[in-house]
């Protein structure tokens, strides 16, 4: 199984250490994935501009061919102006509509208030729909108030996150079971 985590956005550290903990228990729980951190911030990534994924260089073409061969993507995004950072929609736009056909995708949501918890319902739900990803139904939202020294402090969250890698793990599992028995139906 691959699984890919992305810290979506090019600035801050609270993404950063919720997405570092979930990859951590990912590879403690499921020692036999193969688990990739993808932070934008690390990366020097171009605008979209309309071309095939695979015909980009450098960064950009390894971030997107890196997201298109994993089974699992869980996303980490900060909310900006009631909304995903620009530096996240960006990867959106560089793939293809059906990119996360076939694929899980998880999400975990920091905000600075509580104000900001139906953004992921409102936003970044609907693209993932749209590009066809089995999405995890329940995600979990991480507020300020739940850090310590850029630590996560609530045992309620850490709780939620290793239940997300769960049912991410779960759910990739269960797909890959229907498709089988779906392709064994004919007799090639």
């Amino acid at each position: 199984m691959n699984i890919v985590g992305i810290a979506g956005s090019n600035v801050g550290s609270k993404t950063r250490t919720a997405i570092d903990y979930t990859l951590k228990r990912a590879r403690d729980k499921y020692p036999d994935a193969t688990i990739t951190l993808l932070d934008l911030a690390e990366y020097k990534m171009v605008f979209s501009d309309g071309r095939n994924y695979w015909e980009y260089e450098g960064d950009t073409k390894y971030v997107t061919e890196t997201i298109m061969a994993a089974d699992a993507i869980i996303i980490g995004t900060p909310t900006f102006q009631a909304s995903i950072p620009a530096t996240l929609k960006n990867i959106f736009d560089l793939l293809p509509v059906n990119a996360f056909r076939d694929k899980v995708v998880s999400m975990l949501v920091t905000a600075g208030t509580a104000k900001h918890y139906l953004m992921a319902e409102q936003q970044l739900k609907p693209i993932l729909a749209y590009m066809k990803a089995h999405i995890v139904p329940t995600y979990v939202f991480i507020e300020d108030k739940d850090y310590l020294r850029k630590e996560i402090v609530n045992d309620d969250i850490l709780f939620r996150l290793d239940r997300l890698v769960e049912d991410t793990v779960v759910l990739v599992d269960a797909y890959a079971a229907i498709r089988q028995a779906k392709d064994a139906e004919y007799d090639f």
